[in-house]
């Protein structure tokens, strides 16, 4: 047997092995805990929701999660993370998100294009979509 081809196949080996096992050390995303999150762009680690951040995560999952994710862990596919530091409150405080739902928002850090605005939401809605995001931020030291 030729040594180039024993030493290429033994490299490819080692190289698959060594993917395996570095994957199997990254932390646990919610790509890996959640099928439907197969396009995650953060690992997001959840603290519990309670009270106006409960019915923030309910109104999140389903008007908002399409385009930014599970647990906002961003959608690589249609929208940015909002558990990132992007949105830490002091660069985008609570009313950008109240505008953003509002009126859109053009694309200004991401590739995903503008953001449309979102009907049937109220200011009351989006206050609890964000208690449930700024949890989230918090327990991902996001202040």
């Amino acid at each position: 047997m030729n040594t180039k081809y024993l030493i290429l196949g033994a490299s490819a080996v080692a190289a698959i092995a060594a993917f395996t096992f570095l994957r199997s050390e990254s932390p646990t995303d919610i790509s890996q805990t959640d099928p439907v999150a197969s396009t995650a762009m953060a690992a997001v680690r959840m603290p519990e929701i309670k009270g106006n951040a409960a019915v923030g995560q309910t109104i999140f999952e389903n008007v908002c999660a399409a385009c930014h994710g599970a647990q906002g862990a961003g959608n690589s596919e249609a929208g940015p993370p909002l558990i990132h530091k992007i949105y830490e409150p002091s660069h985008h405080g609570d009313e950008s998100f109240q505008r953003a739902v509002a009126h859109g928002v053009r694309a200004h850090h991401w590739r995903f294009g503008d953001m449309p605005p979102v009907d049937g939401l109220t200011r009351g809605d989006v206050v609890m979509v964000i208690d449930y995001i700024r949890e989230i931020q918090r327990a991902n030291g996001i202040n």
